[in-house]
């Protein structure tokens, strides 16, 4: 009988210890989830409110802007209307919503903008965008003003190519 009750406290034993390391185990386990979800959540919330990176793409923007440029957005202008002529913003194409554009800000709700032989009055609510290489730039000449609530962030910084690092201003002498 002896011999039994010490077997069954040696199982019991081994049995606690195991448990004991899956519990230390899921412990790890689940705190390092615990903190990918909570670093998961401030990366969302920094990219969707705060700012992001975009890479560039097409000659619209040449020359300040080329192609494969990687540049910081920031979206707290947009959401206050802060947005001013001469600003590079990105904003969703109107003509097809899963794709991005980059473009200059050339004028503001009520200000009138010369197309070809006669004048357009931006909308209420709306911006005139235009791309710095004009021959070479699908912009408002084409689809018109655009909503406000289409503009994403405004270009504020380019971090690649490393020769090219810095501010990127707005420029009013482009307009």
């Amino acid at each position: 009988m002896l011999w039994y009750s010490y077997k069954y406290i040696e199982n019991n034993y081994f049995l606690v210890m195991f448990i004991n390391k899956i519990k230390k185990s899921l412990g790890r386990i689940l705190g390092i989830t615990g903190y990918a979800i909570q670093y998961g959540c401030i990366a969302h919330c920094t990219f969707e409110f705060i700012g992001d990176f975009v890479v560039c793409q097409g000659p619209s923007m040449e020359p300040t802007i080329f192609s494969k440029d990687v540049i910081i957005t920031e979206h707290v202008s947009p959401r206050m209307n802060l947005v001013n002529r001469g600003d590079i913003i990105v904003a969703r194409s109107p003509s097809n919503p899963h794709q991005f554009i980059c473009k200059r800000v050339t004028a503001l709700s009520g200000d009138s903008v010369k197309t070809g032989l006669w004048s357009e009055i931006v909308p209420r609510g709306h911006v005139w965008l235009e791309g710095d290489n004009k021959h070479n730039s699908t912009d408002s000449r084409k689809f018109g003003a655009i909503p406000q609530g289409l503009i994403r962030g405004r270009v504020i910084f380019r971090i690649w190519p490393l020769s090219e690092f810095g501010f990127l201003k707005s420029s009013k002498e482009l307009i």
